[in-house]
């Protein structure tokens, strides 16, 4: 892989791209793969079956997709995602999937290398982004085929996995290596610098007496100023350090034209926010929950473990816990019939485990039970956790009820917010609400729905979990729309050059 030293770009003749991509995920894979010069175009030998998305694309077939006016394909269209291109590429690719078919896409891809625009993807692992670190054991919540990447079939790379029982789901350890086998099939490998932590991106302005507010070569910031039709005003500087042998940190910088965000949401736990939540018996992370059964020697006999949250993790964690005959006691904040939870929305022929844990949540809840808690599961809706203490004890507060109980440990599961620290207040100026930290959920980083580009920061490119679109079936959207937004630029700034209108000069 390309090793980044900061000790070769000296600041006055630094290295600058058009785009460089935090994040190594599927977010960042599929964004290579289109400004790799991979383009799609109507399948001419297809039928799509909306009759009039179908005329649409009929009507600029021999436009590449990333060429045409995404607004207009992406109008009246209907899905599971509330970003209109998020839809319109889904619907490309997997024609009527909600429905329960399996149609064909309509794209053919071709490879065009003067589409192409150099960038660098950097991630602080290989190929696959937080796929890796994920328990092995789980399946996904998607079908193997929503979690594939455009031209390469989820199948093709992960033969004899299909699990008749489990609807073609899969483990994280098979789309870590789809995603890392992906991208050396289709040769991005040059694109990607693994293990590296960026820890600064600065916007670079010039201020009232011209001068620029950290020192660059003036006449190649000059170069990039093209006015409204070509990039806009001003670069990025990144900076970083990339682990090599050894563990020693080789520092970096460099600039880009582009700066885009694919680091997706999984970078800090959220937290209860309570006392005693650091004690060393409070965990935030399932990864860690199998180790801690074993070395804590937790079996049939020992207090409970407390698990907090109402979401797939937890009811992953329930199932693990309950799988290895610990007794659980699970917290929720809802409901159970709260319209809100997601085990309403997934189809129980599909996710079996989860309406099995949906199903506890209701039927074997605190309030039910006729002398303490169950032996193995207690469910505890419409709880919260005040506190946490030394000798193993929780606080649990319902109304004006409360209640102490011991445990043998805690998971604290109620999400993961996006650690977006290396921008200016952490890019909570970023968000939908200023005021508030960026939550995939509850905040989201405000962007134009047809370019992803953020509303409050022009050449700064959002997608994935950081704008609300959290499954690998709709945050393709995002790498259609950012590509066709710079390809589009990239276009006109070359129709300025060869007009005479704007500077020659520019990236060799």
């Amino acid at each position: 892989m390309p090793l980044l030293e900061e000790s070769s770009q000296p600041r006055d003749h630094p290295v600058t791209v058009p785009a460089v991509i935090i994040g190594n995920g599927p977010s960042g894979i599929c964004l290579s793969y289109l400004l790799s010069g991979y383009t799609p175009y109507l399948d001419t030998g297809t039928v799509h079956p909306n009759p009039i998305l179908f005329r649409k694309l009929q009507e600029m077939k021999h436009l590449a997709v990333t060429e045409q006016d995404l607004e207009y394909l992406s109008e009246g269209l209907e899905g599971r995602s509330s970003n209109p291109v998020a839809v319109l590429f889904d619907t490309l690719l997997h024609p009527n999937a909600d429905f329960g078919y399996e149609f064909p896409s309509v794209l053919q891809w071709r490879l065009e290398s003067q589409r192409r625009i150099p960038h660098v993807v950097l991630g602080q692992a290989t190929p696959g982004g937080a796929w890796h670190a994920m328990e092995g054991s789980m399946l996904t919540i998607s079908l193997g085929i929503w979690m594939e990447l455009p031209g390469v079939n989820y199948s093709d790379l992960t033969p004899g996995k299909r699990r008749a029982g489990a609807n073609d789901r899969a483990t994280p350890e098979e789309i870590s290596s789809y995603y890392s086998n992906y991208v050396k099939l289709m040769g991005l490998q040059n694109n990607f610098v693994d293990n590296t932590y960026v820890t600064s991106v600065q916007k670079l302005h010039r201020n009232c007496e011209g001068e620029e507010d950290l020192v660059i070569d003036k006449k190649e910031l000059e170069v990039k100023e093209n006015g409204p039709n070509g990039f806009p005003q001003g670069l990025w500087e990144v900076r970083g350090y990339q682990r090599v042998k050894g563990d020693a940190r080789v520092p970096f910088s460099l600039f880009a034209e582009n700066i885009v965000l694919a680091t997706g949401a999984s970078d800090s736990p959220a937290r209860l926010a309570v006392e005693g939540e650091d004690l060393p018996f409070i965990f935030h992370s399932i990864s860690a929950l199998g180790a801690a059964i074993r070395e804590r020697g937790l079996n049939q006999g020992s207090d409970p473990v407390l698990i907090v949250g109402a979401g797939l993790t937890a009811a992953d964690a329930v199932l693990c816990v309950h799988g290895n005959s610990v007794p659980v006691m699970h917290v929720f904040r809802k409901h159970v019939e709260d319209p809100g939870l997601i085990f309403k929305q997934l189809p129980k022929t599909l996710y079996p485990e989860y309406h099995k844990v949906y199903h506890m949540m209701c039927s074997k809840t605190h309030t039910t039970a006729s002398s303490g808690l169950f032996s193995d599961y207690t469910s505890f809706p419409e709880h919260y956790v005040i506190s946490f203490q030394p000798d193993m004890k929780c606080i649990l507060r319902r109304g004006s009820n409360m209640k102490v109980f011991k445990i043998s440990m805690a998971l604290v599961l109620i999400g993961r917010n996006p650690d977006l620290f290396f921008l200016k207040d952490q890019g909570q100026y970023l968000g939908l609400d200023p005021e508030k930290p960026i939550s995939c959920k509850q905040n989201p980083i405000d962007i134009h729905p047809y370019t992803f580009e953020c509303r409050k920061e022009p050449t700064l490119f959002a997608m994935g979990p950081l704008i609300g679109d959290n499954f690998v079936r709709f945050l393709k959207g995002g790498a259609l729309g950012i590509a066709s937004c710079l390809m589009k630029r990239q276009k006109n700034k070359g129709e300025l050059i060869a007009d005479g209108s704007a500077d020659g000069g520019g990236l060799a």
